[in-house]
């Protein structure tokens, strides 16, 4: 679709007043409303600044402190410390120094490392099923291939359908 070129001088004056008159409604708009305008900006952002709590000292004791009792001291055990809860077994080092062995972006460092913990089984990785998609896999143990015995012709005979559409097949039909 091609331009309209007819602009006359009576068409011109017009475009020019046009434009005058919404230059002076947008200026007569932002005098009129401006200062409102500012005013809800500026509440709105501060509405959003993060609000600041008075800080708290640390109040000072009424009474003294007791003095200890002469119990005599003693190493904590190691048998009464809580373990670390984890859901997985400890990585073995020689695996964990993958992580800091080059970058990802070489194929190396994190990369490698979680290629190389993707090849354990669940049971080596995890002490018990988290999720109950695990409970379907959990020690099946590696998969068994099964090898289809069968003669070209049994699939052959099988593929095709036997309502009598190919009668006689052409051997350069047959993929072999």
């Amino acid at each position: 679709m091609s331009r309209q070129l007819n602009m006359d001088t009576v068409r011109q004056n017009f475009w020019k007043e046009d434009l005058l008159r919404e230059k002076m409604l947008r200026c007569e708009w932002h005098r009129k409303y401006g200062s409102m305008v500012k005013a809800k900006q500026k509440a709105k952002a501060a509405a959003h600044l993060p609000l600041k709590l008075p800080t708290l000292y640390p109040q000072s004791p009424l009474s003294p402190p007791h003095p200890p009792r002469a119990v005599p001291c003693r190493a904590p055990s190691p048998a009464l410390e809580t373990p670390v809860q984890s859901e997985m077994y400890p990585v073995q080092p020689a695996t964990r120094a993958l992580l800091y062995e080059g970058i990802s972006h070489d194929f190396q460092g994190r990369y490698h490392y979680l290629n190389t913990r993707k090849l354990d089984i669940p049971e080596i990785r995890y002490l018990f099923p988290i999720t109950t998609n695990f409970t379907y896999g959990w020690q099946l143990g590696p998969p068994v291939k099964k090898e289809l015995v069968s003669c070209k012709m049994c699939r052959i005979d099988s593929f095709f359908r036997k309502n009598g559409a190919f009668e006689l097949l052409d051997p350069r039909d047959l993929a072999l």
